[in-house]
């Protein structure tokens, strides 16, 4: 366990609770785990193309979100190694020192220091009126983003229980509207649902106005097909909070309905700042963002994963 200030890394075994869910939601048993760790071993082995490490640990990041089945695992290991190289620009050898000033100047992006209801990390994401896309691209929100999951991939417990996303687009205007642009959505859309290996459980979005359609009409076309048959009748129905279902993502629109957003993360889990009853936020990045720094070494070694330059 690594703690900076408020924020922990928690890199210590999960609990007995936590293995009740493991077993239950993702078929993590001994025999489980010891077959799915030596079929993903040989599966890698016999694929020249992409290297990864192969200790335990860092295999079992990528065997729990797929319930522990060797072959979902080395496909999702394979996408992810896709995806790098064709944003290799973008990500080739990423360090949180590359974006330290977008991190700690600009609180765009935040996680709570306490679990929610679910023991699920909670991460939340400004991008409304307090995004300046002048002083931090598109492309460096993608690039935090992508540095926060590699942190999440770290704790187990994070690993079996998931993550939530609430993004926060409280007076998004037009400076907002126009960075992004289909290019940006392809990227974080493409990163999503192709290359997170991470439980992404809920993504609640609050504060959306008329004006956050014109984002949406830019996501929805590159979102899969199975998933927009799901949106349609949702999206386009007008009540508080809809939503529509990605894997085993729920996503969630719930306007200014604070109440609404209540009825997934319990208040006493959330901030004032979400009419919660824990204290107004008075974190930022800045108080999290040594912790990351601690694991530049894993941040290394997974740098140093992907496809093999032949």
């Amino acid at each position: 366990m690594v703690e900076s200030s408020m924020f922990v890394v928690e890199r210590d075994p999960i609990g007995a609770t936590t293995k009740e869910v493991a077993e239950k939601e993702l078929r993590e048993t001994p025999e489980n785990v010891a077959n799915g760790l030596r079929d993903l071993r040989e599966l890698l082995e016999s694929d020249p193309s992409i290297r990864y490490e192969t200790d335990d640990e860092f295999l079992i990041i990528f065997l729990r979100p797929c319930k522990f089945y060797a072959k979902s695992a080395y496909e999702l290991m394979k996408r992810i190694a896709e995806f790098r190289a064709r944003y290799s620009t973008l990500f080739d050898g990423l360090l949180p020192e590359h974006e330290k000033d977008a991190f700690i100047t600009y609180n765009l992006i935040n996680i709570l220091v306490n679990r929610d209801q679910r023991g699920r990390r909670v991460l939340i994401c400004r991008t409304g009126g307090n995004w300046n896309p002048s002083k931090v691209t598109t492309n460096q929100l993608l690039r935090i983003f992508y540095l926060l999951h590699l942190a999440a991939l770290l704790e187990p417990e994070t690993q079996v229980r998931g993550i939530v996303v609430v993004m926060d687009v409280k007076d998004l205007g037009m400076s907002q509207i126009r960075a992004f642009t289909p290019s940006f959505a392809k990227k974080l859309t493409s990163f999503v649902q192709e290359a997170f290996p991470l439980r992404l459980k809920e993504f609640h979005v609050v504060n959306n106005s008329m004006i956050f359609k014109i984002v949406w009409q830019i996501v929805k076309p590159l979102l899969n097909e199975k998933l927009n048959k799901r949106v349609c009748s949702d999206v386009q129905v007008k009540i508080k909070c809809s939503k529509f279902s990605l894997s085993l993502t729920q996503v969630y629109f719930h306007q200014k309905d604070l109440t609404s957003l209540h009825k997934f993360l319990d208040p006493d889990v959330l901030p004032e700042d979400y009419d919660g009853t824990r204290a107004k936020m008075n974190y930022t990045a800045k108080d999290w963002y040594p912790a990351i720094e601690d694991y530049i070494e894993f941040i290394r070694k997974w740098n140093s994963c992907g496809k093999r330059q032949i």
